[in-house]
């Protein structure tokens, strides 16, 4: 799951159908796959738009 989420923040256009298939190997359902995919994306988005008004920077 970790190296998914890696993947998804780093390169989420590599995304493959082994990916997936990788996850069920380790007893991900569907579900379980789109609650890591739209988690992790969600704390990317939160990331970029919080870099991008520089929350946490000190001014």
């Amino acid at each position: 799951m970790l190296d998914f989420a890696v993947k998804l923040t780093e390169n989420a256009y590599k995304i493959q159908p082994q990916d997936h298939e990788g996850l069920r190997q380790h007893g991900f359902d569907d579900q379980a796959i789109l609650q890591v995919t739209l988690i992790a994306s969600w704390f990317n988005y939160i990331n970029r738009v919080a870099d991008a008004l520089g929350v946490g920077r000190e001014q």
